[in-house]
C-alpha cells in the first residue's frame, strides 16, 4: 500500500485542519476533483469523499482512492495518505496539495509530500 506524509509548518494548525475537513464535507454531497480542482490530474474523474474531524485529528476518505490522516500539532499540521495504490496516491496528493494552498494562501503554506518508510510509492 503506497503512502506519503507531509508537515505544514504553522501556529494555526488546528484551523487549517478543520477548513480541509470542512471543505471535503461540502464535497461529500457532490464529488471531489477534477470540477473542483480546474486542472488537476484527475480531469474527468471525480470520486466522492467522507471527513470526519475534530480539531486535532481529521480523516478524508476517497472512495476509490485511499485516504488522508491529518494531525494538529502545536507547531505543525501533519498529513498522511494510505492509498489504494499508485494512482491513488497520486491523485490524493494533489487534491490535498491543492486545497492546502487555497486554505493557507495567506500564510503562504506549501507542504512537501515524503514516502513512509516501507511504502511501494515512489
Amino acid at each position: 500500500m503506497p503512502s506519503a506524509e507531509a508537515r505544514v509548518d504553522t501556529d494555526r494548525s488546528s484551523r487549517y485542519l478543520v477548513q480541509l475537513c470542512k471543505h471535503a464535507s461540502a464535497m461529500r454531497r457532490g464529488r471531489h476533483g477534477a470540477r473542483v480542482h480546474a486542472g488537476a490530474s484527475t480531469a474527468g474523474h471525480d470520486v466522492p469523499v467522507q471527513a470526519e474531524w475534530t480539531d486535532t485529528r481529521g480523516r478524508l476518505t476517497f472512495a476509490e482512492w485511499g485516504e488522508c490522516t491529518l494531525t494538529a500539532d502545536a507547531d505543525a499540521l501533519r498529513l498522511r495518505i494510505d492509498a489504494r495504490d499508485e494512482a491513488g496516491l497520486h491523485n490524493i496528493r494533489d487534491v490535498i496539495t491543492k486545497d492546502v494552498g487555497r486554505v493557507g494562501r495567506r500564510d503562504k503554506l506549501s507542504l512537501i509530500w515524503l514516502p513512509t518508510a516501507g511504502s511501494r510509492s515512489t
